[in-house]
């Protein structure tokens, strides 16, 4: 089994969309068998469905992932673990025990609302208002 994690310094990157690295792991068994890091290489929102699907992976842990991004990944059927936080290892080996912690019903609301920040982006700010990765994403 392949598991992608949305990446960002060893920790669950919170915004799917805007992630710039997947920490990819090869399991086996039960057990992590792999892993590596690669870059997005600028893909965005409903194009990181297909990377992730051309890399044969199966399932994906991430935070927040809009409405349109969860469509794409079920359209290629890989399996959304959403709303988790920490660390990539932990969660992936959480996974694998059959007890990690996600919300089955998440979504990222942020494109939905204005703020006055055009270059809004979750997981880089605190607008006064809420704090993405906590906020909106339910």
């Amino acid at each position: 089994m392949k598991i992608a994690v949305t990446y960002e310094n060893g920790r669950i990157f919170q915004h799917f969309g805007h992630t710039e690295q997947f920490k990819i792991y090869t399991a086996e068994n039960g057990r992590i068998v792999s892993s590596e890091v690669t870059d997005t290489n600028g893909s965005g929102h409903g194009a990181l469905a297909g990377m992730l699907s051309a890399l044969g992976v199966d399932v994906l842990i991430c935070g927040g992932i809009g409405g349109g991004a969860k469509t794409a990944l079920a359209n290629a059927g890989i399996r959304l673990y959403g709303g988790v936080t920490g660390f990539c290892d932990e969660a992936v080996n959480a996974l694998l025990a059959g007890r990690l912690f996600y919300n089955p019903e998440v979504r990222c609301d942020h494109h939905d609302h204005e703020h006055g920040n055009k270059d809004h982006t979750c997981g880089d700010h605190d607008c006064g208002t809420h704090h993405c990765g906590n906020h909106d994403c339910k």
